[in-house]
């Protein structure tokens, strides 16, 4: 017996020095990343996250405002591939909008209009609007003014050029490596910090800012930290005050935090429902207009949505862009699948949540599955000549 115990205490003292030299070398979330993984049951992110996390609430619209129901409302079937789709990928939410009306309505797995389901990286254009409006409310002069304005932390070498709008734009230069396998990398770390912005904080820029697309989640997050800095607001406030209110949310949402009443992980983990993800698609299709009162202004709206970089049609200011069967398209985009996408020519709004995706295949810009379900929803739409 005293052999086993003293076996014991060996064992306590080395994992003890193991956990130490984790901690001491930076390597020290891998053990909230274990005890995440043990307490979600996977290795990797999933929609419903948030049952792990702290959040903060954000109350819905004092005026809830309800979508329009279609009088052709779901009288036209989902075609086979969609429904192919739905399966093979785990969708959980599928929407049609059309005309600003609920045309087509799909839900699976026991998710619901208030069901909650993570945005991951469809909050990028959310925060990306609040820079659209701190411009028009005077907190942020123009995309061009310096972020060492609000964080001084950036104000040498490289940093110094840095502007907000190279940060929306995805152009920072910053040391980051986007990578959500590796779980030694930055991304799958900021995931499970619990000092997200101060980590942020000592992240170099490393290379000439401005000059070129490279999509990195840390750029969203330093935008966020920039505009609470701005405006003295937490980024779910902002929300409320200047979106979720004027666009009648008919529902309480949650952002995740990095810790109990901390900061909001703003790079991802809005977690909402379709119906009032599709808000901000309608908000950028009517040119920054909500019911007559505008939100945005409209030539921020029109930034948001034209290429910064020739090289790079494909990214604007915080939104996807790109063509498929002859119209173009401009996209919320998030990690697993999540998609609103907004097709003015059709005055069309596709919303998509759930568990996976396909990828990007034979060099193309986006996700396979984003090009299958703008596809679908145009042939259902054909196949109703009453639309």
């Amino acid at each position: 017996m005293e052999l086993l115990t003293q076996l014991l205490r060996k064992l306590v003292v080395i994992l003890l020095i193991f956990i130490g030299v984790l901690y001491f070398s930076g390597y020290g979330y891998l053990i909230d990343m274990g005890i995440t993984i043990v307490r979600t049951g996977r290795a990797g992110a999933g929609i419903n996250d948030y049952e792990y996390f702290y959040n903060r609430s954000i109350e819905k619209s004092s005026n809830p405002q309800p979508w329009t129901i279609h009088k052709e409302y779901n009288l036209t079937p989902p075609t086979e591939k969609l429904t192919q789709l739905h399966k093979d990928l785990g969708t959980v939410a599928y929407m049609i909008i059309k005309n600003d009306s609920i045309w087509h309505e799909q839900y699976f797995e026991g998710y619901g209009t208030t069901s909650f389901s993570n945005s991951f990286s469809m909050s990028k254009s959310i925060v990306c609007a609040m820079l659209g409006r701190a411009i028009s409310e005077g907190f942020v002069n123009n995309i061009d003014q310096k972020v060492s304005d609000f964080l001084p932390e950036f104000n040498d070498g490289y940093a110094a050029q840095l502007t907000v709008g190279d940060l929306a734009s995805m152009s920072s230069g910053l040391q980051w490596t986007e990578s959500y396998t590796n779980l030694l990398t930055i991304t799958p770390r900021v995931y499970v910090e619990k000092e997200l912005n101060a980590l942020m904080r000592t992240i170099p820029i490393e290379s000439e800012p401005g000059k070129s697309f490279r999509y990195l989640s840390g750029n969203t997050q330093l935008l966020a930290m920039l505009l609470e800095e701005a405006t003295g607001k937490n980024v779910s406030t902002l929300l409320k005050e200047w979106f979720w209110e004027d666009m009648g949310a008919e529902n309480d949402v949650l952002w995740q935090l990095d810790d109990e009443n901390g900061n909001e992980k703003a790079y991802c983990c809005f977690n909402s429902n379709a119906r009032d993800f599709a808000r901000f698609g309608k908000l950028f299709k009517n040119n920054g207009v909500w019911n007559g009162k505008t939100l945005l202004d409209p030539e921020f709206v029109e930034l948001s949505i034209t290429p910064r970089f020739e090289e790079s049609p494909k990214y604007g200011y915080g939104w996807w862009l790109g063509e498929r069967m002859g119209r173009k398209f401009f996209s919320m985009q998030g990690h697993l699948g999540q998609y609103v996408i907004v097709i003015p020519e059709e005055d069309l709004i596709v919303v998509r949540l759930g568990h996976e995706k396909i990828g990007n295949l034979n060099g193309n810009p986006h996700p396979e599955d984003c090009y299958y379900y703008i596809e679908e929803a145009l042939k259902m739409i054909a196949n109703d000549s009453t639309s």
